[in-house]
């Protein structure tokens, strides 16, 4: 059986927004597009990628009271967000999800965003062996 990389599991027409966005804008994005998630853009090639989800919103609104119009991606996003070679085995990207907890990593090609692997098309991709 050939080795699944990440590349074919991946995401590649991922939504991104601006650190300098209001979480309003983030959030109408995220229903827009029907996502939970959003890639922060970096700000020069040396910048890192970020990522801002619903629990970072969320806790940011509820939890601090936080106002979706004051405060901007920036101010709650995960910088810098990890990410993994499209070249990467699928299993490699799953070990190190699951060390850290995470649900989603970035994917990269010569330090560039070329998509997202989430935990859901890893397990979309095992329920297809299921008859």
């Amino acid at each position: 059986m050939a080795v699944k990389l990440v590349k074919h599991l991946m995401v590649a027409n991922v939504v991104c927004i601006s650190p300098f966005s209001t979480l309003r804008e983030a959030l109408s994005m995220m229903k827009k597009h029907n996502i939970k998630c959003l890639v922060v853009d970096r700000q020069t090639p040396h910048d890192a990628y970020g990522l801002i989800t619903y629990t970072n919103i969320l806790k940011t609104i509820i939890a601090e009271e936080g106002d979706i119009d004051l405060i901007n991606v920036y101010d709650v996003c995960i910088k810098p967000a990890i990410a993994v070679s499209q070249e990467m085995a699928v299993k490699h990207a799953a070990d190190l999800m699951s060390q850290h907890r995470l649900k989603r990593l970035l994917v990269t090609s010569d330090n560039q965003l070329v998509g997202l692997l989430t935990m859901d098309d890893m397990i979309s991709d095992i329920l297809l062996l299921i008859d």
